[in-house]
This record gives structure tokens, sequence and C-alpha cells, in this order.
């Protein structure tokens, strides 16, 4: 093995206390969180305890580097950044803040994860619609992509990583497709960011979102959305409060003059401790390294799939180049998964079952020890 991939895995895994008590192959569903978030989240705690609102000027110059820490993970600015409480919440920014006109219509893909289906179909009643690009196992045919298009399509919203099978898009093929149509381009980048690199300097996105839970290691509850400063005037504030306004802290003054940046759609309370546990798993991913992280993780699902392969079992995610992800789906022939699951639960393996199949998802940390627990366990199923 690289020594630079060993020697990331070896400090990353040293920050998961998860890693001594279970083979977690599921950072795809819900991660962990690092142990720089639990004490981020813990400081939190004792200071809201202990001294109450005191700390909020602390706490406020804790939130503008997490503010900063995203910003820098996807190469926008602050003042692109919004804090979100979930992808969900990040998809209908821009769902509901368009100015949709009937007739107009939606291109994403048939598979993707249901937050970003329904917000877009919840748009029919307005007359937009919503047309669903099949894929190949996750694999998408971006001249097919293109002829869903016409000129009434307004967007286009991919997710980065398929959830199910973990086929890992090409962002700057969707955005030349998106540019020659004359459409925006929105992405759902939560089954990738903190796992691979994205820049959004170098790759024209208008639009993204991510929660916090999966490949950044962070707390539920707690995300982020990047909204491309010169679209900023596109979107409609939809949920306006108190702290959209640009005197938040005045609130005796009662003017409806909306910030001129992203935090405008942070109207009322934060989840600071879940923001802080981010920004502490943040700050951890990027001194290591995202090319190096991504690196990780390549290797060891590399190496999954190898093992998974000897052993009998059918592969179903596109491993070509740049298509592979941390996501490995594969089908268990005559066997009940939910079974599988449990049997691999009582050794303590973590892993989950989607679209009939069993999907792991090791992160940087995961090492081949682990790999050879599961492979034990699926080995020693007897169905």
């Amino acid at each position: 093995m690289n020594g630079e991939i060993e020697a990331v895995r070896n400090e990353l895994r040293a920050a998961m206390p998860v890693a001594q008590n279970w083979a977690y192959f599921d950072h795809a569903a819900v991660a962990p969180v690092t142990a720089p978030a639990a004490a981020a989240m813990r400081t939190w705690i004792d200071q809201s305890l202990e001294e109450g609102d005191t700390m909020w000027p602390e706490w406020a110059r804790q939130l503008k580097q997490v503010r900063q820490s995203a910003a820098t993970l996807v190469g926008a600015t602050p003042a692109e950044i919004a804090l979100v409480p979930n992808t969900t919440a990040g998809i209908n920014l821009v769902a509901e803040g368009l100015d949709w006109r009937a007739g107009d219509n939606v291109v994403t893909l048939a598979d993707e994860y249901p937050s970003n289906l329904y917000p877009w179909m919840n748009l029919a009643a307005r007359g937009v619609e919503t047309r669903r690009v099949p894929t190949a196992d996750g694999v998408v045919d971006y001249d097919q992509l293109a002829a869903h298009c016409d000129e009434r399509t307004r967007i286009i919203t991919v997710s980065w990583v398929a959830f199910s099978n973990g086929c890992r898009r090409d962002l700057n093929a969707i955005a030349e497709v998106a540019a020659r149509q004359g459409t925006l381009l929105f992405v759902d980048a939560i089954q990738g960011l903190g796992a691979f690199p994205l820049d959004v300097s170098q790759t024209p996105i208008d639009f993204l979102a991510a929660d916090g839970h999966k490949w950044m290691l962070g707390p539920e509850g707690a995300g982020i959305a990047y909204i491309r400063r010169d679209r900023l005037p596109l979107l409609t504030p939809t949920a306006v409060g108190a702290h959209s306004v640009v005197h938040a802290q005045d609130y005796a003054h009662i003017e409806l003059k909306l910030k001129q940046d992203a935090s405008r759609y942070e109207g009322g309370s934060v989840n600071v401790p879940g923001m802080l546990g981010l920004g502490a798993s943040l700050d951890l991913l990027q001194s290591l390294g995202i090319d190096r992280v991504a690196a990780s993780v390549l290797e060891i699902s590399d190496h999954l799939v190898s093992e998974l392969q000897q052993l009998g079992m059918r592969v179903i995610s596109p491993r070509a180049g740049e298509q592979r992800s941390g996501i490995v789906s594969f089908e268990y022939p005559n066997a009940d998964l939910n079974a599988v699951r449990r049997h691999c639960l009582e050794r303590q393996i973590a892993l989950a079952t989607r679209a009939g199949r069993i999907r792991v998802s090791p992160h940087a940390y995961n090492n081949h020890d682990d790999v050879a627990q599961l492979i034990d366990a699926l080995r020693s199923y007897q169905g």
C-alpha cells in the first residue's frame, strides 16, 4: 500500500473512536462523528450549561470559521455559503426560489434519491414538468441528458454520486451540457463531499447542497448550501426571518432589506453545536488533504471489490476510473439481505441494503482488517 495512503488512513482512524468497536461500512447512510466533532459539541454543551448566551460572541466567531471551512472545501467564498439543516433544505431554496412559469421543466436522473426528486415534482401544481433521465446502473449518458432538455428547461439537477450504487458522475461534463442548453445546474453533493475534491471555481455549478452526516463525518442536522454569487438574485427567499436582513442584530429596526449574500437564507436559529461539530470534522479532513482522503477511499473500496469478487459476489457499482466512489453495491444471490445485515451487525459490522442489494461504504479510515472482518462474516452466513 502507498505510504501516503497508509499515513492518512492511520491519522483519520485515530480520530474515529468507532473504529475501536466496529468495522463501519455505512457512511453513505449516517456516519459516526469524529473525535474533534464530539469535542466541539461537548464544549458547546458545557458552555451553554455553565455560561448561557454570554458565549454568543465566541459562538458567532466559530460559526464564521465553519462558513469559511465550508467555502474552502468547495472552492467558494464565504458569502456564497448558507448553513442549512440538511440537503433537502438546500434543494428547496432553489426549487421554491426560482421564478417558475407554467410549461417550464426540470431535468434530473431516474435513480435520484427522493430528496432530489420530490421538491421538483412538487412544482407540478405550477405547471412545471420533472423529466427523469434513465441511467445504466448509475452511469449517465450525457447525450441523453442533453436530449431531455429544451428551451423551457430551467435547471438540471443531479447527484454527484448515486446513493444506491455509488456511480460518481462527471460534473464537468454535466456542466457543459447545462451551458450548451442554457440551463442552471444544481448538484446534490452529499455522497461525495468530504471524500472527493470539488472546486466550484473550476466546475461551473450554480447551486449545491449537502448535509454533513455522511462523508463529511459531521452530525445530522448540519449541512451547507452553495449559491453562486451572481445567481443570488434568481432566488426569491421563501422563508425569511430576523437574521435574513442586513441589520439582523437590531430587532427594533423593522425594514425588509435582505443581506446580499447566502446567509440571507438563515432566517432563524442555527443548530450551533451541530455546525461546530461539522466544522471540526471539515477542518480535520482538510488538514489531511481531500485528494489524499480520496486516494484512501478509492484504495480501500477497490480492495473491497476485489475481495467480494473472489467470494463470488456480483458487484453492481461502476468501478471504472473516475466513476468509482466509496459506495460499493453488490448482489448476494439467494440470500435474505435483511438477515445478512443482522448477521453482520451481530459481528460488529455496519452496512446497509438498498434496491435489493447490499451496500457497503467505507471511508478513508477503514483498513484491510475491517474488510477481512466483513468478508469472514459474509462467508460464514448460513441463510
